[in-house]
């Protein structure tokens, strides 16, 4: 009788073990996996410019968005966490050679603006400064401006027929 009951412990033990180790191993993915569901990633700064002045340099809250041509577009800057109810964009606009020739001075510019509301799926926040030194803010999940509406037709063009 000792000795059944002694195996239907162990068996018992055996399989908590089995529980617990399994456990253990998946403990690592559960919390990368629940980490990655509650996080805000950071953000990546992607910019175009409509201004005649090129911009030496800009800034959302700190991180630094690059520099920009007049009339251009930037590149894309990664990545920092981007939250709150505002930011503050600050910028220098720069000269081209013939307003440094007419004497233009360079000029520092600072805006609080409010931030966008943020999509789970949104990575890019696109910045956009244009003339009078206004600047906008809008949040996309890729590259493609949202501030810019592509209307694609659905239909393709109609072929003639041959006779």
């Amino acid at each position: 009788m000792t000795v059944a009951m002694n195996t239907k412990r162990q068996k018992i033990w055996h399989r908590r073990n089995l529980v617990i180790g399994v456990f253990v191993l998946l403990l690592p993915f559960i919390g990368s996996y629940l980490y990655n569901q509650f996080r805000t990633p950071g953000a990546m700064l992607t910019s175009s410019n409509y201004m005649d002045r090129p911009i030496l340099s800009f800034w959302i809250n700190d991180f630094w968005g690059g520099n920009l041509a007049a009339m251009g577009g930037g590149g894309t800057m990664c990545c920092k966490k981007i939250q709150g109810p505002t930011v503050k964009v600050t910028w220098i606009l720069s000269r081209t050679g013939e307003q440094l020739r007419q004497g233009v001075k360079k000029e520092t510019h600072e805006r609080v603006l409010s931030l966008p509301e943020r999509q789970r799926t949104d990575e890019f926040l696109h910045v956009r400064f244009l003339p009078g030194n206004i600047v906008e803010l809008k949040w996309s999940p890729d590259l493609v401006s949202p501030f810019e509406k592509f209307h694609r037709s659905s239909t393709s063009p109609q072929q003639g027929s041959l006779k």
